[in-house]
């Protein structure tokens, strides 16, 4: 399963059935779960922990050091967890000492090429990065994001739960759970309905979520008298309680 070619650096721990292609490498510090598939000229360096089931293509680097002129070789850390693709030629660099100290990524995410993931983000499940998405620094990504081909999202910006963005979308301020976005600068376009409906989501919950998008964007309050109308709904609609709990951590504010 490791390709004669491949270097396999002493100390890195390969679990039951990796699969290791032709001139790829394999750092000291690294450890890999079983049934991992990494390609050809792939390299993995630094403190970097990945999962099980994960196929990573050809030409990828993940644990680079970040691209941050304050890091200064301190021992951080990237984690990859199950089941995810990463496509042809991403790049996720480690945590630095200004931060949690890790760059993380969760479960069955699809991330598709030339994706690149920089230090200290955060990136949940189930997401789907369309080519050419580019995380700065520091970026909270919350479970089933979409980002289209060629988003770029500012460095300590989030992007809440459900929400996506279109081809070419740049988000320098947060983009709430369940809020589709697009342009340059980001704009709000309604709540992602084709989204949630695939993924189980009620009539009744997508009402009230629509209902919750008009409170924020269309209504004409300000944000604080937005959000204090929304927690007076949530008793009745327990499906914008995430909505809440994303503007009450928001520190760069919402797209507007």
């Amino acid at each position: 399963m490791i390709h004669p070619s491949a270097i396999i650096e002493a100390g890195a721990q390969l679990g039951a059935n990796v699969s290791v292609g032709a001139f790829s490498i394999i750092g000291e510090h690294v450890e890999i779960g079983d049934n991992t598939v990494i390609g050809p000229h792939v390299v993995i360096s630094g403190r970097t922990r990945i999962g099980c089931d994960n196929h990573i293509y050809q030409f990828s680097s993940l644990g680079g050091p970040p691209q941050d002129k304050k890091h200064a070789g301190e021992p951080t850390r990237l984690e990859i967890g199950d089941r995810n693709t990463i496509r042809e030629f991403c790049t996720f660099n480690l945590g630095t000492a200004l931060d949690a100290g890790v760059t993380r990524m969760g479960d069955d995410n699809w991330i598709m090429a030339y994706v690149h993931i920089a230090h200290d983000c955060q990136v949940g499940n189930r997401t789907v990065f369309a080519n050419n998405a580019q995380l700065a620094g520091h970026v909270h990504i919350g479970d089933w994001v979409i980002l289209g081909g060629f988003s770029g999202v500012h460095q300590f910006c989030r992007i809440g739960a459900h929400a996506m963005t279109a081809a070419g979308t740049v988000a320098v301020q947060d983009i709430p759970p369940f809020v589709m976005a697009a342009g340059n600068t980001a704009s709000p376009f309604g709540i992602n309905a084709e989204g949630l409906k695939r993924r189980g989501f009620s009539p009744e919950a997508m009402l009230a979520l629509k209902r919750a998008y008009r409170t924020l964007y269309k209504s004409g309050l300000m944000l604080e008298e937005a959000r204090a109308k929304l927690i007076e709904e949530v008793v009745a609609h327990p499906e914008i309680q995430p909505l809440i709990d994303f503007l009450a951590v928001s520190k760069r504010g919402i797209i507007r």
